[in-house]
């Protein structure tokens, strides 16, 4: 198997998710780690800088500081080591022993805000570490209003953390504890790049270096045998004690998501036709509570798992099996999704551009009466050693905001302007567009339709219209990014056409700064600004 064409970086993690391991490299100590003893004076290292990265492996002194004060403070303290690793069993030790103003403060903070479930409790602080800037302030990296409550909960907790870390030397620790973390990320490189690279290659993405979306794994054995997955708007973390067999499972399940998540809210019109089987679905016993209300991460949670099906190494017999279970548990667009992949693997968009399709192969007819004969498996019969059991996943999704109403007349006039508009079929489209506007007058993407109405009847004056009141003024689409970017694209377009290249390239560059806007869109308006100008016609999609 080849290597990954894209090698994920062996350095701090990219932009929000966490921050880097300390910048020097660290002298050689032993792996004990009881009473080291200080490192000797060395020169000064070269620091490295390395190019961004989209998906990362390392540890993180933010969350290593964060997770010696919880050990410090009490947490797990009754709980037997015999299965630790030796490593966090010393740990433990020491840090039990840590004494002096700050580490009070600490331990009546824990006390203060510890909950009954131990679980609970440590989701706190795993998000605290994620979203902490670095040593020795430990200030989050995000506005209040992006925090996820968990953090906001421990309110006041980095400036005791910051004491803690001051008095306690741990940026000395952090440093003599490195070999242990070194080896873990190590180990974790190769399998991680191997997953990233099938899943990739069998969904034709290419990961943007540059681009805003992150996928982070994170060592700290401090954690223990619980593997974390975390995830805040376009930025996913998955924290691994290591010291133990990877779950490249898990791996893999949480990559996919990082990859899958954003179709179903960039579709939103086209998924929710198939509401209905959702809503049968979310009476299963078994279907995690945090999907039962949130449509979008439930198509993402099936997709996930189809496409997992075609990724592992099993026999058709065990893939008919997952299938059946995952209908007993509620996941019942597995089986239909995992039909319609033959149909992308065969085709040659990526799967963000063929999703819409994969979507639409679902026959919701069929589908309603195939559920119609599934049992639901009770909740109590669960069998704890099923995969997703051993992930703990908290969904922080800033959702891809969009101007779809949850009304199923005009999702379905939105559907069927959209299938006329591909059939070349202008006053169809545009019957169907207008039934929206007399309901919603304002609705974006019916706008958006009557656009391409204009255009498909080379009326560039009414295209120009109405693309311009999708872009600028009290009416632009800007909870819309799909229908943003598209906009400022035919603008441009049409612009260059009427000789009018520098406010071309001007829309083609507001293409550019669209957050969230379509790749192809962006790719369209990349290669516009190359040929604006000349007489050379741009390429349409």
């Amino acid at each position: 198997m080849k290597k990954l064409q894209r090698p994920i970086v062996l350095v701090g993690l990219c932009l929000a998710i966490v921050l880097p391991a300390a910048a020097q490299a660290p002298s050689p100590v032993p792996a004990q780690v009881q009473s080291p003893p200080a490192p000797p004076a060395a020169p000064r290292p070269r620091t490295r800088t390395a190019p961004p990265s989209t998906v990362s492996v390392d540890g993180s002194e933010a969350m290593f500081t964060t997770m010696c004060a919880l050990v410090a403070a009490g947490f797990e303290s009754n709980v037997s080591s015999d299965n630790w690793t030796a490593f966090r069993a010393q740990m433990r030790e020491r840090l039990r022993q840590q004494q002096g103003p700050a580490v009070e403060a600490v331990r009546e903070f824990y006390h203060h805000h510890e909950l009954r479930d131990p679980g609970a409790t440590l989701s706190r602080y795993l998000w605290f570490g994620l979203v902490s800037g670095p040593a020795p302030a430990f200030q989050a990296v995000l506005r209040r209003d992006e925090l996820p409550p968990e953090v906001i909960a421990l309110e006041g907790f980095s400036e005791i953390l910051s004491s803690y870390y001051q008095e306690q030397k741990i940026g000395q620790l952090w440093r003599q504890v490195q070999p242990v973390y070194n080896r873990e990320v190590e180990r974790l490189h190769d399998p991680l790049s191997q997953i990233v690279f099938v899943a990739s290659a069998y969904l034709r993405e290419i990961l943007d270096p540059s681009g805003p979306r992150t996928f982070a794994v994170v060592v700290e054995p401090l954690v223990g045998r619980i593997t974390n997955v975390r995830n805040f708007g376009d930025h996913y973390a998955l924290v691994l004690s290591g010291g133990e067999e990877i779950p490249a499972d898990v791996i893999r399940h949480a990559f996919l998501h990082f990859m899958l998540d954003p179709l179903p809210l960039m579709y939103p019109h086209v998924t929710a036709v198939k509401r209905s089987l959702f809503e049968k679905a979310a009476t299963a016993p078994r279907l995690a509570p945090e999907l039962k209300d949130d449509y979008a991460s439930y198509f993402a949670e099936c997709t996930v798992r189809a496409v997992e099906l075609k990724l592992k190494r099993i026999s058709p017999g065990e893939r008919e099996a997952a299938m059946n279970r995952d209908d007993e548990d509620g996941y019942v667009l597995v089986k239909p999704l995992f039909a319609a992949l033959p149909k992308f693997e065969n085709s040659e968009p990526s799967m963000k551009l063929f999703f819409q399709d994969l979507v639409r192969a679902i026959d919701t007819g069929a589908e309603a009466r195939r559920l119609a004969t599934v049992k639901f498996a009770p909740a109590e019969t669960a069998k704890a050693e099923d995969e997703a059991a051993r992930e703990e996943l908290a969904r922080r999704r800033s959702a891809a905001p969009t101007t779809v109403p949850n009304d199923a007349e005009v999702v379905t006039a939105l559907t069927e302007g959209e299938r006329r508009i591909a059939e070349k079929n202008p006053r169809a489209a545009e019957a169907s567009f207008q039934k929206v506007l007399t309901r919603y007058p304002d609705q974006a993407r019916a706008w958006y339709g009557i656009g391409l109405v204009a255009l498909l009847d080379h009326d560039a004056a009414r295209a120009k219209q109405v693309f311009g009141r999708l872009t600028t003024g009290e009416h632009a689409a800007t909870q819309d990014p799909m229908v943003l970017a598209w906009s400022h694209v035919y603008l441009a377009r049409i612009y260059d056409d009427e000789g009018n290249p520098e406010v071309a390239k001007m829309e083609y560059q507001s293409v550019l700064n669209v957050e969230g806007g379509p790749e192809q869109a962006k790719q369209a308006a990349q290669k516009g600004l190359a040929a604006v100008g000349s007489d050379k016609a741009t390429a349409r999609p």
